[in-house]
């Protein structure tokens, strides 16, 4: 079942009116999407997602409020182009989860996955970019070690990398894992190639590139007293947000809301646990 993170705070901080248009840029599969589309009447939401997968899987689970959404495919740097489509320049606010989805990351075939043997994609959209095979078969050793350094935050990246430089060409997913967990020992309950998997799947992606553009383009596409709401969680990532939002501020545009970032309650831990690390900041637009 899928439970979106943080859904009544994020509900709280749209402060959604039901004539209002909303902007969903993660939609995923559809769980922060509906609850919007649930509250509105003559408003309407613009689910976006750059999963075509995970799009339609959403579709098909806010079918109930159909009238009240409309979709696009694309990456944050499409965010224009979606309002262009739409016959809009603004919205009355703005939804970035940036976290992965357990379908993405439990479906083999897509290679996110340590636990299961699968192909090296990692690639949210599969129909363009490079994969992970690419970087992990050909980047070169000193490249591969600052790419897991800096997005995974990996201590053990230099000796990561010069055991996957050893042990081309990495065939599989599970492949990788192993020769990662035999170079890296373990510090905890986490697979040792978890930090590494991470970093590789933010490069493939340009996940930090991507939280940047939407940073510099939701201030213009949030309308004046509309309302910005983004859940991360990862540290690189709450500190993009808390930065940008902080500069907004001190420059007039916005009112930050979340003096501190907003973390789930203990009950929403319990029921998923993919939601603990999960970082809540919202702003107004002035």
């Amino acid at each position: 079942m899928h439970l979106p993170v943080m859904l009544e705070e994020a509900l709280e901080h749209l402060a959604i009116r039901p004539d209002g248009i909303y902007f969903d840029v993660t939609a995923g599969l559809g769980g922060h999407t509906g609850a919007i589309a649930r509250q509105l009447t003559t408003g309407w939401v613009i689910a976006n997602d750059r999963d075509s997968e995970s799009l339609e899987l959403a579709r098909r689970n806010t079918l109930a409020y159909a009238d009240r959404i409309r979709f696009h495919h694309g990456t944050f740097s499409t965010l224009d182009a979606a309002l262009r489509e739409n016959g809009i320049r603004q919205v009355d606010g703005l939804l970035a989860d940036l976290g992965v989805s357990r379908f993405q990351l439990t479906d083999a075939a897509r290679g996110f996955s340590i636990l299961t043997e699968g192909p090296l994609d990692m690639r949210m959209d599969q129909t363009t970019g490079t994969t992970a095979a690419d970087l992990v078969n050909y980047a070169a050793e000193k490249a591969l070690a600052d790419l897991i350094y800096q997005l995974g935050e990996e201590r053990r990246a230099r000796k990561i990398a010069r055991a996957i430089v050893r042990a081309r060409l990495i065939r599989s997913t599970r492949h990788l894992a192993d020769v990662v967990e035999r170079a890296a020992y373990r510090t905890g309950r986490l697979h040792p190639a978890t930090q590494a998997f991470m970093a590789l799947r933010m490069a493939v992606n340009d996940e930090q590139g991507e939280l940047d553009r939407l940073l510099e383009k939701a201030p213009e596409v949030v309308k004046s007293h509309g309302r910005m709401v983004v859940i991360s969680f990862m540290s690189l990532e709450d500190r993009k947000v808390k930065n940008r939002f902080r500069d907004l501020e001190r420059g007039g545009r916005a009112k930050t809301l979340t003096k501190r970032p907003l973390q789930p309650t203990e009950d929403e831990v319990r029921a998923n646990p993919a939601a603990r690390s999960a970082k809540l900041r919202a702003l107004e637009m002035n």
